[in-house]
């Protein structure tokens, strides 16, 4: 592919993301920047957010994982289903029951001012992380588009301009942009992929019923995993790693449930909800199949593998392998899943910093929204630090270190939520910041020595289960007798 033609879709991409922007932006204030002013359609919700779930480590990391892990995430996956169902029927109701714009004021309803800037605190540390993470290996993948092609650009430059793009889209509009946004990558994100398994078939003269035996007798098609409990892929380590990840990772996170408050009532939020948890299963178990396929094709034409696996994906859409429309719409696809998932992050981190932190929702409107386009600034400026601190940092398997990371940054929020929920029991609010960073510590020090402490045994994505519970045991430690709010059902 020239480097004229890869400019040209992507200068082409972002005009029709700020004619969108603006379309979507008219009029704008703090309360479409951060709820949309709850009109958002369900349908348009549910859809917007297949791209921002799946983001650029599904794009490229999760084909990419197969090599080594075959189908195994699939486990996973299925635990995304009973997630999504206690965030349906669980969380949301409470949500839209206390009018929440921020979910993390609940914690301030439940325990108080050092539980409420506790949770925030967590998610703001969680979400840049994950955020970061998604771009660098989108910016990494660009990197390596540029170096094929010989041209000049520096690392640091490459993750400036996607940040920068990012912002103008979204600084005005919010969520309420995002909403719309998110749908046009969506399509973007899944016809690529669409497109690479149709060449590969072809490529390799293979009809629907071929390319299913081809890849479940391949060395890649192994989903399930009940031999041995010690082993990462084991069934059960997966499958409620994936559940607890999806309650916490989706319906904890202000990102992601942004979205969802934006809708028109609790009815349609629920029917995004459900509909986008079935959709995501089919669409991740494509994601898997692309991944299969990209390696039994490349053995069938004696391509040797990149020295990392997330890279094999790049590597034959761009050096012509699949074809010149496979590389277009995987440029366009790539960009999406940048796009996709940063952009909401963003606006979520905004939103929380902004509400949660600096209070800016006791403020009138002028000063609010000066304050809102402050934060949203000094938030990008982080994400580009973050990155180019991976970048020095370096890292082979970005989905899993992303899960690992979200053990440790979300299981005090899983903790608190639970001990909110499920108990009427209220807690020194003074001493909750110290239950919230011990937690994450003492987790750590487990999974260090798992292997020694438990015959052999070693923990892997559970470690956000572990952290979770070590939290809401120390919530209980420091409880001190059955609180009126909990009899309300907050």
């Amino acid at each position: 592919m020239s480097p004229l033609l890869i400019l040209g879709i992507v200068s082409l991409y972002f005009v029709v993301l700020i004619v969108i922007a603006r379309l979507t932006s008219r009029k704008g204030d703090n309360d479409a920047f951060f709820t949309g002013n709850r009109k958002s359609p369900w349908y348009v919700v549910a859809f917007g957010m297949i791209g921002a779930s799946l983001s650029g480590v599904t794009f490229i990391s999760v084909p990419g994982w197969v090599g080594s892990s075959e189908f195994s995430y699939m486990q996973m996956v299925l635990g995304y289903v009973p997630g999504y169902l206690v965030i349906a029927f669980v969380l949301l109701p409470l949500y839209y029951r206390l009018k929440l714009t921020s979910i993390y004021t609940y914690l301030q309803s439940r325990f108080g001012n050092r539980a409420y800037k506790t949770g925030a605190s967590f998610f703001l540390l969680s979400r840049i992380i994950g955020a970061s993470f998604r771009l660098y290996l989108v910016a990494i993948v660009l990197q390596l588009i540029f170096d094929r092609l010989e041209i000049d650009f520096p690392f640091w430059l490459t993750v400036v301009i996607t940040v920068i793009l990012i912002w103008l889209y979204t600084f005005r509009g919010g969520i309420k942009t995002i909403i719309w946004t998110d749908t046009l990558q969506t399509a973007f994100m899944l016809s690529a992929v669409g497109i690479s398994v149709y060449a590969i078939s072809s490529s390799l003269g293979l009809d629907f019923s071929g390319l299913v035996s081809t890849v479940s007798n391949s060395d890649y098609g192994q989903i399930f995993f009940f031999d041995d409990p010690n082993d990462s892929k084991y069934f059960f380590k997966q499958f409620l790693a994936g559940m607890f990840i999806t309650i916490t990772m989706t319906g904890l996170d202000q990102d992601m449930m942004q979205k969802n408050l934006s809708c028109k009532s609790l009815k349609d939020a629920q029917k995004n909800m459900i509909s986008f948890s079935i959709v995501l299963v089919f669409v991740n178990l494509v994601f898997l199949t692309l991944g299969a396929l990209l390696y039994i094709f490349s053995a069938s034409e004696g391509i040797a593998m990149p020295e990392k696996s997330d890279q094999l994906y790049p590597l034959l859409a761009i050096d012509g392998y699949l074809g010149i429309g496979v590389g277009v719409f995987f440029i366009l696809g790539l960009i999406a899943a940048a796009y996709s998932s940063a952009d909401s992050a963003l606006t979520a981190l905004t939103t929380s910093f902004t509400i949660d932190i600096l209070e800016t929702d006791q403020s009138d409107e002028s000063k609010a929204k000066k304050v809102r386009q402050r934060v949203h600034v000094a938030m990008s400026l982080t994400l580009v630090i973050v990155i180019l601190i991976f970048k020095a940092i370096g890292n082979d398997s970005v989905i899993a270190s992303l899960f690992t990371a979200a053990g440790y940054t979300y299981g005090p929020l899983l903790g608190m939520y639970a001990f909110g929920l499920y108990t009427r029991l209220q807690v020194n609010d003074s001493l909750i910041p110290a239950i919230a960073i011990g937690s994450p510590i003492l987790s750590f020090v487990l999974d260090f020595y798992s292997a020694r402490l438990f015959n052999g045994y070693e923990i892997g994505f559970e470690i956000l289960i572990i952290n979770g519970l070590i939290t809401f045991l120390g919530l209980w430690m420091i409880s001190k007798g059955k609180s009126d709010l909990g009899t309300k059902g907050i």
